[in-house]
């Protein structure tokens, strides 16, 4: 028990560390070693018995400190030099990874070997975007651009642009810098120019050896996928390789609880560790060398054990070595340990050691929710395998018999998995599929028992020359079978009720619900075990409470280069512009939008205002009216016809997504009141007729867009969209009166703003949401300093992430998300 005690004291601190805002002084922890060694003194004096019951998790706990913190320091070190930020450098760099593919682009991790300057990162991510790049609504089925095949140890020279890693920050989201920093990657660069290949090494490292393989399986398996139309799945499940999957099939999967199947998970190397296993132990009882039997020198159990491992390793290597791939590996390799010295082994020594060497490996895989998922499967797998028991005082079975008792207990095993991690699921991916039972009951054994076995013979199939008529059939087969249970899969995603929303919980309920799900895999006979789902519903049924009659909260969400504010009243929530559309497939409204609403509790939005129809103010507006129910839309455009020369250009005409209840043009005048907040649009004076409006410029349409005033009891706050100084000076002619809060106009732009319309306002608080190191210059810095020196806080969301406004009785409360939620690895 101390073991164990101190091995998960170790992976606790290590966790710790990843929390600090900031990396303590070598002063710092000097003097908590020092502390710790005047602790334990008496410890170890004066509790002869029990002290290394004490002394070794504590001692453990500060190794655990010590080292991350080392690491850590040195990761941050090996950064980006201030001033190659934003600048060209000229880099000689090895490709280190199987690229992402797109059609107009290419993105790899390369290992740096030298640059000019000097300052730049070991390990960097890249960018290559085609020069002719197709646009935001390039359709899938176009002509990819063309670029030279990419392989992982190959040596480029290359021109890029540096930048340190950004990303979106905001409350309950993904944490795009926290991936890079567990990835070691501590730049991203965009190609400039055309690069210059130089030559191939192919063995460079270990690393780069398993990643050519994966190129080459992708390669061989591409002829056989691409006209299919969940090809990429089943390359995924060869060589997990996701980055083809659809994002709507994700979607698909995510709503009814099929996500882990079609990733490469435990189940699936476990089962490919067992095949190859059992393969050497049918041949080694059968060989024989110089008279004498290959299981006389060496037990046949012995020799499939150290198979099974081998092959493991090889597959997780195939695979990625991912978190999940890595914790599957480390505990193959300590129950083969174990079994090989005939050492005893139970479930909690088992996780702890292989927590603690996953975690020893790498200690931001805790950052990782493949971590927690992966462990606490494995968790309830272990608890759960013993539930049913086993039949006594039967017959021999048949084969057949025990084929399906075997399946039985298999799908049985699953679907525990399935039910036991909704509650971990719903914690971090605020989502819980109502389907999941049903859709698994039938996927679990489609998926694991013949479209992966399919998938993984059709890529040793490819590689080998002349059994090209055999990858196709096999590929047909895999789709087939794949093709054939995404019918019903689909048709569940598509249900209202397939899946509910889950609020983010405070952190006491949160804990609440993890001590639920740790008592409802108890043993039976242990105390509240029975009522164990009771503790998780408090987190699952959670609904946040609105502010105060006649009181509000403004979100301005960390879109980037975009514009989206969410407004909350007592019961009532409204969405002032909808953010960017960056592909076809991918837009703000899906991407970051709704996430961040659902966090909040949101379930429909009663008002939808959008300020114009520029692509980074309505980007998302198609995928939010598909997630999310609205009552009432104001816009200054035709939402309808919007809608509809956005799905001829998305390739999807006549396709519209569910519209609002009502839809009405903002106009001067137009005035509601709900929950004592007072909303009332200043302007467009009238919105343009649709024959003027295809005429209009980009400004002319800033100028025509919605601008919506907020009034509570304490406090007021102004929308102004992307409106230019002509704009704001009639606003101001108008007699437009002070307020406390403005969304910089135009993202902070040198045309927008004007001292007139500042003075006007007299503005406690600004906003300008803008991208990190836009084109544009977004926000101006004479803008910037013109506010300050009006005396108004400003706040920036790519320096601050998404900035959070209170309007309360006892003042106007205000906090960013980056400083609120602050990591030490965060690089402004």
């Amino acid at each position: 028990m101390i073991g164990r005690l101190s091995l998960l004291a170790f992976v606790a601190a290590t966790g710790a560390v990843q929390c600090f805002p900031y990396l303590p002084k070598h002063g710092f922890w000097a003097a908590v070693l020092a502390a710790s060694i005047f602790a334990s003194a008496p410890i170890f004096f004066l509790m002869p018995v029990n002290r290394w019951r004490v002394l070794l998790p504590l001692w453990a706990a500060l190794a655990g400190l010590l080292l991350t913190a080392g690491r850590a320091e040195y990761r941050l070190s090996d950064s980006l030099d201030a001033s190659n930020e934003n600048r060209v450098s000229r880099v000689v760099l090895r490709v280190a990874a199987l690229p992402r593919l797109s059609p107009d682009s290419r993105q790899f991790e390369a290992e740096v070997i030298s640059s000019i300057p000097s300052g730049v990162p070991s390990r960097i991510l890249v960018s290559w975007t085609a020069p002719d790049w197709a646009g935001p609504y390039a359709q899938a089925s176009r002509k990819p651009a063309h670029f030279p095949e990419i392989i992982p140890g190959q040596v480029w020279r290359m021109s890029l642009t540096l930048k340190k890693p950004h990303g979106n920050r905001n409350p309950h989201a993904f944490d795009y810098e926290s991936y890079l920093f567990a990835q070691g990657l501590r730049a991203t660069g965009s190609v400039r120019g055309t690069p210059l290949y130089l030559h191939d090494e192919p063995w460079a490292s270990l690393p780069v050896v398993a990643q050519r393989a994966r190129h080459y399986v992708r390669t061989a398996m591409q002829p056989h996928l691409e006209e299919k139309r969940y090809g990429a799945v089943l390359l995924a499940l060869a060589i997990g390789d996701q980055a083809s999957v659809n994002a709507n099939d994700w979607q698909i999967f995510n709503r009814t609880g099929l996500t882990h199947l079609v990733s490469i998970s435990g189940s699936h190397i476990t089962m490919i560790a067992a095949l190859g296993g059992s393969l050497v132990f049918w041949l080694w009882r059968r060989l024989r060398w110089q008279g004498r039997a290959w299981a006389e020198r060496v037990p046949a159990q012995v020799a499939a054990a150290l198979a099974a491992l081998l092959v493991a390793w090889l597959y997780c290597l195939l695979a990625g070595w991912g978190v999940p791939a890595r914790r599957t590996f480390l505990m193959l390799l300590v129950v083969a340990t174990a079994y090989l010295l005939r050492l005893p082994l139970n479930a909690s020594r088992l996780l702890s050691l292989v927590a603690f060497a996953v975690v020893l490996l790498d200690p931001w895989a805790l950052l990782a929710s493949g971590f927690w998922l992966s462990f606490g499967a494995v968790y309830v797998l272990m608890a759960s395998s013993g539930w049913w028991g086993h039949a006594v005082g039967l017959k021999s079975a048949t084969r057949w018999q025990r084929w399906r008792a075997f399946m039985t207990t298999a799908v049985r095993l699953q679907l525990a998995i399935t039910v036991g991690l909704m509650p971990l699921l719903a914690l971090v991916f605020h989502e819980v599929s109502v389907a999941s039972p049903l859709a698994n009951a039938y996927a679990i054994p489609i998926i694991s028992i013949v479209v992966t076995p399919l998938s993984l013979l059709l890529a040793g199939a490819a590689l080998v020359p002349g059994l090209e008529p055999l990858a196709a059939g096999l590929g047909w087969l895999g789709h087939a079978a794949l093709d054939w249970i995404m019918v019903p899969t689909v048709w569940l995603a598509d249900f209202r009720a397939a899946s509910f929303n889950v609020a983010a919980a405070p952190l006491w309920l949160t804990l609440l619900a993890m001590l639920g799900l740790l008592l409802a895999v108890m043993p039976y006979g242990i105390p509240f075990r029975n009522m164990a789902w009771l503790f998780m519903l408090p987190a699952l049924l959670w609904s946040p409470k609105g502010p105060p009659e006649g009181e509000w909260n403004l979100h301005a969400i960390d879109v980037g280069q975009a514009s989206a504010i969410v407004v909350q009243t007592a019961r009532h929530t409204l969405l002032f512009d909808t953010g960017l559309r960056s592909s076809a497939v991918s837009d703000d409204g899906a991407r970051t939008i709704w996430p961040f609403m659902r966090a909040l509790g949101i379930s429909k939005l009663d008002i939808m205002v959008v300020s114009h129809a520029d692509i980074d103010h309505a980007g998302g507006l198609r995928s939010l009216l598909q997630a999310v129910p609205v009552e009432q839309s104001y816009s200054s455009f035709d939402l309808a016809d919007y809608l509809k020369r956005e799905a001829t250009l998305l390739g999807v005409p006549g396709q519209l997504p569910p519209l609002p209840l009502a839809m009405s043009p903002c106009e001067y005048g137009t005035t509601w009141s709900v929950d004592g907040v007072v909303f009332e649009f200043l302007w467009p004076l009238k919105r343009a007729t649709t024959s003027s409006k295809k005429k209009r410029s980009s400004r002319q349409r800033n100028d025509e867009g919605c601008v919506l005033r907020i009034r509570g009891q304490h406090h007021s706050a102004l929308l102004p969209g992307d409106i230019g100084s002509s704009s704001e000076a009639s606003l101001v002619d108008r007699g437009l009166e002070p307020v406390d809060v403005v969304l910089a106009a135009h993202h902070g732009s040198k045309n927008s703003s004007h001292p007139l319309f500042i003075d006007a306002v007299q503005a406690r608080h600004v906003v300008a949401q803008a991208g990190i190191w836009n084109r544009y210059g977004h926000p101006s810095p004479a803008i910037e300093t013109r506010w300050e020196n009006s005396g108004a806080m400003f706040w920036r969301t790519d320096q601050h992430g998404a900035i959070t406004l209170q309007s309360r009785a006892s003042g106007l409360l205000a906090h960013n998300e980056r400083q609120f939620s602050r990591r030490y690895w965060q690089s402004r």
